[in-house]
């Protein structure tokens, strides 16, 4: 039996059910969990003070939630009455100080952090808004704080990049490497006369990690290995260079896999093509800006070739427009995906080993990127 003297609480099966749903839920607001359980439990003959110890709150909350669900109906007793507090009024002014503040960094308060956080911000402007006039941002939570940065479009926590325009002839550069790939593009389709040149795209994938296991690896096995199965810990060999080229004519890949890639590196490339083309062929060679392309010891080697070679160099951050970037992100996604090895000439070998792979069925990399826009 019922001790107080309180009304019974009517409650339609379908609050009923709300009540249920609220009572266990993980994401409603917290105050709408508590009094749900209240309003459950008072219907179940519990008293206030039973009531309150098992939720481990206080009876006045209790008795007022209550209250307010036997004067205004289950549902009106889980919010609360209009007109209850003074809403806190937020000024125009105020928010442009908290905007002010998220568009400098950390640093600049006396911060070791590179960024905002919500934390942090909420800190800050907790513990300055007197001085500056804003004592309504006392109490200010994440909720008013999210929202005035989101009116303002300001995500401090975040970092975007963007990529400078370092390169004022950019677009001429880019229009020269398009040029030589619409003119491939007519020689592959025969519409062209093939002239006695050939056109290499090259780059270098430098750090590809020579990685030992340091404990057996398991491979699948009916009924106690689904999948690969190794030890969280490997070794480091140290890394290898792969200095490449393709034939945008043939498809074919040109490897040199070396410990650096330095003048001497890429002048052991240039000699292996040297070899492998006619001697009154001109080889073109598209690649970027990279200080072993252009040192002395190369511009010497070069003369020593008069008319051999002729350099297409890519504009400043545009190493995007050399058709090798595709190669090097084929070979990332297939042989060299999860490799391990035992050691550094280990990794050497599988290389070599896995571009014969890809040459005995090459393929012919085309650009399509404006080529509508190139005239020849």
């Amino acid at each position: 039996m019922r001790k107080s003297t309180k009304s019974a609480l009517q409650i339609s099966d379908e609050d009923l059910k709300v009540l249920e749903n609220l009572s266990q839920s993980r994401t409603a607001p917290h105050r709408e969990v508590v009094r749900s359980n209240i309003l459950l439990k008072y219907r179940a003959g519990k008293t206030v003070t039973q009531i309150a110890k098992e939720l481990n709150t206080n009876r006045p909350l209790v008795d007022r939630c209550i209250n307010k669900a036997i004067a205004y109906g289950a549902i009106q007793g889980l919010k609360d009455l209009p007109g209850r507090g003074i809403k806190r009024v937020i000024t125009d002014d105020g928010k442009s100080w908290v905007l002010s503040i998220a568009c400098n960094k950390p640093t600049e308060y006396g911060y070791s952090y590179e960024t905002w956080t919500y934390r942090l911000l909420r800190d800050y402007i907790r513990s300055h808004c007197k001085e500056v006039g804003f004592d309504f941002f006392q109490k200010i939570d994440k909720g008013v704080l999210n929202s005035i940065l989101a009116k303002g479009n300001i995500k401090p926590h975040k970092i975007s990049y963007y990529l400078e325009r370092r390169d004022d002839d950019f677009d001429i550069k880019m229009a020269n490497v398009l040029q030589i790939y619409k003119e491939i593009s007519l020689v592959n389709q025969g519409t062209m006369e093939t002239p006695e040149q050939t056109t290499l795209s090259y780059d270098e994938k430098p750090g590809i990690q020579a990685i030992k296991n340091i404990a057996p690896q398991l491979q699948p096995l009916s009924g106690q290995y689904r999948t690969i199965t190794r030890d969280h810990e490997y070794k480091r060999l140290g890394t290898v260079s792969l200095l490449a080229g393709i034939d945008l004519h043939t498809g074919m890949v040109i490897p040199l896999v070396c410990e650096r890639h330095r003048s001497r590196e890429f002048i052991e490339f240039l000699t292996k093509v040297d070899t492998l083309y006619p001697a009154d062929w001109k080889i073109r060679i598209i690649l970027d800006n990279h200080s072993a392309h252009v040192s002395k010891e190369t511009t010497k080697w070069l003369l020593s070739k008069p008319g051999r070679f002729e350099f297409i160099f890519t504009p400043k951050h545009g190493s995007w427009l050399n058709m090798i970037e595709m190669f090097f992100s084929k070979i990332a996604r297939s042989f060299l995906r999860h490799i391990r090895v035992n050691s550094k000439n280990e990794l050497i070998d599988r290389i070599y080993q896995g571009i014969d792979e890809i040459n005995r069925e090459p393929v012919i990399f085309r650009w399509k990127y404006k080529m509508e826009e190139i005239i020849i």
